[in-house]
């Protein structure tokens, strides 16, 4: 259970944080679909760092 509710804490904390910037990429008029991608990316790229324990 506790490896579940770290999966998706650090997914929730990585989704967070890249969205406020892509949020704001957004609101200067980028693309939506290609800012939820780099959203999805960024949150991605964290899960997998921290299942390394790199972070």
């Amino acid at each position: 259970m506790k490896t579940e509710k770290d999966f998706l804490g650090a997914a929730a904390t990585a989704a967070l944080g890249a969205g406020v910037v892509t949020s704001y990429a957004v609101s200067r008029g980028q693309n939506p679909l290609l800012a939820l991608g780099i959203t999805l990316m960024a949150a991605l790229f964290a899960v997998i760092c921290h299942q390394a324990d790199l972070i």
